[in-house]
């Protein structure tokens, strides 16, 4: 139990203090299903996230190692963003959450209406 109280030295409260937040696993789960996306290509299948929103969870991603930013010396200039290695592995791990939230959202839904009821 010592373990998860030093949040310095806590791996599971640093990594979901990252993964945590409103975009990061979105992010992972759709670079997972297409191999590199350009920056407004991922903005579009986010959909309501904000341009500075975006770069800053990419950039705290590729900080992690998760994600990469590939840019192409082209005109106009060219910046591609794929999981890394240790982006893939946590990839299963975030796809099982995913399904976990579709499979039971109708239920939770609900239990948090009759919950508010109470």
């Amino acid at each position: 139990m010592k373990k998860f109280a030093d949040h310095e030295k806590c791996p599971v409260r640093n990594v979901l203090d990252r993964l945590g937040d409103k975009w990061s696993v979105l992010i992972i789960l759709i670079l997972g299903e297409a191999e590199s996306l350009r920056f407004k290509q991922l903005q579009k299948a986010i959909g309501n996230v904000s341009q500075k929103m975006l770069t800053i969870t990419l950039k705290s991603l590729e900080a992690d190692g998760i994600v990469s930013r590939h840019v192409f010396a082209e005109v106009p200039l060219r910046v591609e963003y794929r999981l890394t290695e240790r982006g893939e592995s946590l990839l299963p791990l975030i796809k099982q959450l995913s399904d976990w939230a579709t499979k039971n959202m109708k239920q939770i839904v609900k239990d948090r209406k009759s919950y508010a009821v109470e």
